[in-house]
């Protein structure tokens, strides 16, 4: 494998401006595909088979395809202090405010007044605007006229306030990217002495990153596209593509340090560093590709996109990175030019070395130390809720919260999350006894239910005269990501669960709530699997690399101490509140409830790229005759230094994420950040060499059976010389053809 890379590396390296054309050429395509083609994408976390997605099923279906899931809009008035809506002038405006909201894709505008959505103090109301198409379909118009309503009520002294999936603004600056460009340039200059030198993991990365989201914007034309997909493929690309590419390019430095030429030098880079990447990258495409075990399209769309991110990124790094190093010649060579030893007794003392030596000679004291780091930070786990975000954890001030506390102040929480039940009334010998049946059921619920909204009697029977279906509003008192809600919609589910052998007729429990819950046991069901065949399938990726049985079990058991200390920093902060206000968050609210399985996911993936990194040296020291426990400390030595480089940037990048305004996002950048912290500085840096150190030469173990069957990817380079030396290249003529004119 090493010499099938190192060729690789040198073709690209001479055969540069080919490799330049092929990828800027992939990239002009899609530019053009993304700016002629309209994509789509949608919020939507509904997954078809649920009880929740049943009923909106039930509903279209008995309207005649009508979509039940269509865009809302609420409009919030509140009148000002000393006055009420209920007053004749504001009654006109809230009128004219309505009428001005009113465009051709409007299906209908509920009164307040009519509908019984004032408070009790009169001083606030709401209407519900419905549209009759989804919110990816809904044209800006509708947008544009719901701010006009508020401008009309605004000119009368009526504050409007608009709430619901179409008043929702979409697309914020790319502050996140730019945060962690800013963070790599930094870094990488540091790293490397040189801008030039620090400038070409970034233009690749940058370049990768490009090609991918406009593949993803394509792909969004011809099929619903999450609104995260592509944001979440860019956190990702952005940082594996840094990561990788810094990973050859210091390579490739330590190469020219040695006196190689320029080509030999690239090539050997990604012969030998090349293939820590290959493998790194399948950890992550195997973690994140993983997610389509889950069945679950939305999660399925992200995972896949990540993956494809961070196989663009591999292809970059082996390719057009040493392309552009035969391009930068020289410039890319000055700088900090690191060449790594392997002598014990060198006068050659970084930081790494410090580091790994201190971790030697207190091995057993770092071992106990980091684990009880990770155990407390750990702790806030198991308080850990989880739920659907709403717009209740949006940024202060913002229209959607504005709406959403007013709401929440005058007409109670429930209001903001109402469970709605469906009565199928189609094989009911008496369709209006059994919602009337139904009825008196959820008025018998007295913990947590606020209002029983029930159909007037002339309403009702003219719905089940067309459509043999009834639908029931429950207010819980309890606000939508509550406890007490969630155990409400049980109990009401659990209420009617005998209602069609009584009456014939069947209740279903939607609403945003319901649809979490929903979504969040049908989570809790399938992580199980995924997380056995994720960790399996790395599992075996990680024997065939280091040959072992026990540094890949290490390494799977260090995620499990990195997972849990990102998901208590994640509770510490968005559900306990602490130190909240660093991040922009000023509302505690349950962890978003796709995290977990998403966090584990991305996370599992980039901490086996540290891993990699990191024990693919020690491994290499290892198998050219180094002892065990030096092996430990001479890779870490040659190592230490990019991976730190490696997770800064990446850490910038998350960080970056966490400051966005998106709920979504910002937890997910968050809680990668913390997980990336962890375990690049205490699991991979301090527990796994500490872990290495003490096992000795048995860390390296194989069973003699398993070591006959298993393929030699030699991605330590062990053959690499010998085949060089096959070919006529000795240690002592390696200056290629054509390198003299690549040194100017």
């Amino acid at each position: 494998m090493a010499w099938n890379l190192f060729r690789l590396g040198r073709w690209s390296f001479r055969h540069r401006r080919i490799v330049l054309a092929v990828w800027i050429g992939l990239l002009v395509v899609g530019g053009i595909g993304a700016s002629t083609l309209d994509t789509k994408t949608s919020d939507s976390f509904t997954i078809p088979g649920l009880e929740s997605t049943k009923a909106f099923d039930l509903i279209s279906e008995r309207n005649g395809g009508a979509n039940a899931n269509t865009a809302t809009a609420r409009v919030l008035f509140e009148a000002p202090e000393g006055t009420t809506l209920t007053s004749e002038a504001n009654r006109k405006v809230v009128a004219d405010a309505l009428a001005a909201a009113k465009t051709p894709d409007v299906r209908s505008i509920s009164d307040p007044y009519a509908a019984g959505s004032i408070a009790p103090s009169g001083r606030a109301a709401y209407a519900t605007v419905t549209y009759s198409q989804s919110v990816i379909d809904l044209p800006a118009t509708n947008k544009k006229a719901l701010e006009k309503a508020k401008s009309v009520a605004k000119q009368s002294g009526v504050r409007v306030a608009l709430g619901g999936d179409a008043a929702r603004d979409r697309g914020e600056p790319p502050t996140g990217e730019l945060i962690g460009v800013g963070v790599a340039i930094v870094v990488l200059a540091i790293t490397f002495g040189s801008l030039v030198a620090a400038g070409m993991p970034l233009l690749t990365a940058l370049l990768g990153v490009g090609l991918g989201i406009l593949a993803i914007t394509v792909l969004g034309a011809f099929t619903e596209l999450s609104s995260t997909t592509s944001s979440l493929g860019s956190m990702l690309g952005l940082a594996v593509g840094i990561d990788y590419a810094l990973f050859i390019m210091s390579r490739y430095h330590n190469e020219v340090g040695k006196g190689r030429s320029f080509e030999e030098a690239a090539g050997r880079a990604v012969g030998t560093a090349g293939g820590a990447v290959i493998f790194a990258g399948l950890t992550v495409i195997i973690a994140l590709a993983g997610l389509s075990i889950t069945g679950i399209g939305f999660l399925v769309q992200m995972g896949l996109g990540g993956a494809f991110m961070v196989a663009v990124a591999v292809l970059v790094a082996l390719t057009l990175l040493p392309a552009i190093l035969g391009f930068a010649g020289k410039k890319a060579a000055r700088g900090r030019i690191h060449v790594e030893t392997d002598d014990p007794d060198s006068e050659q003392r970084t930081n790494g070395r410090r580091w790994i030596e201190g971790i030697s000679r207190f091995r057993w004291p770092a071992l106990v130390v980091g684990l009880l780091a990770a155990a407390v930070v750990s702790l806030p786990i198991a308080s850990m809720q989880l739920a659907l975000p709403d717009d209740g954890s949006a940024p202060a001030g913002t229209d959607n919260r504005v709406a959403f506390d007013v709401i929440a102040e005058n007409f109670g929480p429930g209001a903001n999350g109402p469970l709605v039940v469906v009565v199928d009334t189609a094989k009911a010998a008496n369709p209006v006894q059994a919602v009337n049946q139904v009825v008196a059921e959820l008025g018998t619920i007295k913990t947590d239910v606020a209002s029983v909204g029930a159909p007037p009697a002339q309403t009702l029977q003219a719905q089940l005269a067309k459509t043999n279906l009834a639908t029931i509003q429950v207010i819980p008192k309890s606000g939508p990501s509550d406890k007490a809600t969630k155990a409400l919609v049980a109990t009401i589910r659990s209420s009617l669960r005998d209602l069609p052998g009584q009456s014939g007729a069947r209740a279903l429990v939607t609403g945003s709530t319901a649809v979490g819950v929903d979504i969040s046991d049908k989570l809790s069901g399938v992580f199980p699997l995924y997380l056995a065949v994720v960790v399996g399938l790395a599992f075996i990726l990680l024997i065939l690399v280091f040959r072992s049985i026990l540094v890949p079990l290490k390494a799977a058991l260090g995620f499990l101490l990195s997972i849990g200390m990102s998901l208590g920093a994640t509770v510490a902060v968005f559900q306990w509140g602490w130190l909240a206000s660093l991040i922009g968050v000023d509302t505690t609210s349950p962890v978003m409830f796709l995290l977990p399985l998403l966090l584990t996911g991305i996370l599992f993936g980039l901490a086996m790229d540290y891993e990699v990194f990191l024990v693919s040296r020690m491994r290499e020291a290892y198998v050219h005759g180094d002892p065990a426990k030096h092996a430990v400390i001479v890779g870490f030595q040659h190592s230490a230094r990019v991976v730190v480089a490696a997770a800064i940037i990446m850490l910038g990048v998350f960080a970056g994420f966490a400051l966005t305004d998106q709920v979504i996002i910002k937890t997910i950048g968050f809680a990668l950040a913390v997980g990336i912290l962890a375990d690049a500085f205490l699991v991979r840096m301090t527990i796994v060499p500490a872990v290495m150190l003490i096992v000795g030469d048995r860390m390296w173990w194989l069973p003699r059976s398993l070591d006959k069957v298993l393929p030699n990817l030699d991605i330590e380079g062990e053959t690499l010389d010998a085949q060089l030396a096959a070919a006529g290249r000795s240690d002592e003529d390696q200056v290629l053809v054509g390198s003299a004119t690549d040194q100017h």
